[in-house]
């Protein structure tokens, strides 16, 4: 039997990142270019195998985030971050919108020095760029364990795209996202 090919092996790359409700990353990401996947769940928490209870508890350390497995010859990794900086507020400790407490947080867990240098770079960037009035609290740290969300948030979007949450908070981000990014979109 083969062994499955990581995708590192397959020429592809990860990326982590957090900033509010992993439902409306998950819905933006989904449809960039070069994106191969995204999985909603969970990074940089204490507690092993948290649940989605435990974590909107506040109370594992862990952030709802995504990891996107990416094509780096189609989509960069700086690209996926620029997109981060439109897609929600990065000026807001351990908020979005009405969702508060530090599952909410913005943050990058970077998975190579590269990418951590790159992140730095970035928001030195959307900084001087003077997208936001408030400075940016966007954490950078190492790429801890991974625990994928319970599958009833996996796609969540795409399969309740009129559930309320959906409707007045992802939606909204998803036109924003398209709007401003139209050359990125799959086709």
């Amino acid at each position: 039997m083969p062994h499955p090919v990581s995708p590192q092996q397959a020429g592809l790359s990860i990326a982590t990142v957090a900033g509010g409700c992993f439902w409306c990353l998950e819905a933006v990401y989904d449809q960039m270019k070069g994106v191969i996947a995204v999985e909603s769940g969970y990074i940089g928490g204490q507690v092993d195998h948290p649940t989605y209870e435990a974590v909107c508890s506040g109370r594992t350390g862990h952030a709802e985030a995504v990891r996107i497995t990416f094509d780096p010859t189609v989509v960069s990794y700086r690209e996926l971050l620029e997109v981060l900086f439109v897609i929600h507020d990065p000026t807001t400790l351990n908020r979005q919108g009405h969702d508060a407490g530090t599952q909410y947080r913005s943050a990058i867990f970077y998975h190579a020095p590269e990418q951590k240098q790159i992140a730095e770079e970035v928001i030195a960037a959307v900084t001087d760029a003077r997208l936001y009035a408030n400075p940016i609290v966007t954490e950078i740290t190492p790429a801890g364990i991974w625990y994928e969300a319970e599958s009833y948030h996996q796609e969540y979007f795409a399969r309740n795209p009129f559930q309320g949450y959906c409707t007045a908070v992802v939606g909204p981000k998803v036109v924003k996202f398209r709007n401003q990014f139209a050359s990125k979109l799959k086709a």
